[in-house]
């Protein structure tokens, strides 16, 4: 792989039980690099040599980012930390420094194979890669780790405004406007909305500053017949995704439970996991 990537995230609390899903399928990704910060406690016999954690208080987090911004921000609650993911780049170099292409990213995931989808040639052409087709998600979206990109959050006019706000305004994707930009509409077409990553690329873009990839090539929801499989995520026995986003699933599943012991493979239906197919997986 000529490219090294590292997806950095900042989570508030004690580790869920979705936790062991995501850190199975870190363990299937070795050549990429998973950075956890978190304030809460980590059973570190279930960590992959790919995945480092860093213990930091929300405090310690603020002071760094006061510093590094020039002016303090406000985070009163962990779901803030998503209008953050952006900066994370300029705010955490040193943790970054020896990765090509460094990403935001969630552990309410479950991961396929990544380089599966973020391919050499992909790396090669593109500055910001996104894993949905119509907005900058902040549930995995890779920035070239170069000062430009690093800092690309500034060219929002409204980023201290967010940053500086307890409110929490979509930042890091499209000012919720999901919907709107699900049925075609551009991010250009709201100019009262906050101006988001979504509206920062595109128009970096538009200008010929960078090269952005949007695609959809993640699974969200609860569809079912969903099979995670050695590393690989299969919808409908035809379709290889690159994760499972788990924000909905992990809500209405029935049945929450760690993952122990290690299994290779793993079904999702709209409200269980089932770990061994006895049936063909329901569809609810």
């Amino acid at each position: 792989m000529k490219h090294k990537i590292g997806i950095i995230t900042y989570y508030l609390g004690n580790m869920p039980w979705y936790f062991s899903y995501f850190l199975h399928s870190c363990r299937y990704n070795p050549t990429i690099d998973f950075i956890i910060i978190t304030d809460g406690v980590v059973e570190r016999n279930d960590i992959p040599p790919n995945v480092f954690i860093h213990k930091k208080s929300i405090d310690k987090f603020k002071n760094i980012a006061a510093k590094k911004l020039g002016f303090e921000v406000s985070v009163m609650h962990p779901y803030k930390l998503c209008d953050l993911k952006p900066a994370y780049g300029f705010l955490f170099p040193e943790m970054l420094k020896s990765y090509d292409f460094w990403g935001h990213g969630d552990i309410d995931v479950m991961y396929g194979n990544i380089r599966d989808f973020m391919t050499d040639e992909i790396l090669d052409n593109y500055d910001v890669i996104s894993s949905r087709h119509d907005y900058v998600a902040g549930t995995f979206s890779l920035y070239k780790n170069t000062d430009q990109m690093n800092k690309l959050f500034m060219q929002s006019k409204d980023y201290k405004k967010v940053f500086t706000n307890p409110e929490h305004f979509c930042f890091d994707e499209c000012s919720n406007l999901f919907n709107e930009l699900d049925n075609g509409a551009s991010i250009f077409d709201f100019p009262e909305a906050v101006q988001s990553m979504t509206y920062v690329v595109k128009k970096a873009e538009s200008e010929e500053k960078l090269k952005a990839f949007f695609d959809f090539i993640i699974v969200e929801g609860v569809p079912g017949k969903i099979k995670w499989e050695k590393g690989k995520i299969i919808y409908k026995n035809k379709f290889e995704a690159m994760y499972y986003n788990l924000i909905r699933f992990k809500k209405e599943c029935v049945r929450p439970k760690k993952l122990r012991p290690i299994q290779d493979t793993i079904y999702f239906t709209p409200k269980r996991i089932i770990t061994k197919k006895k049936i063909e997986i329901p569809s609810l």
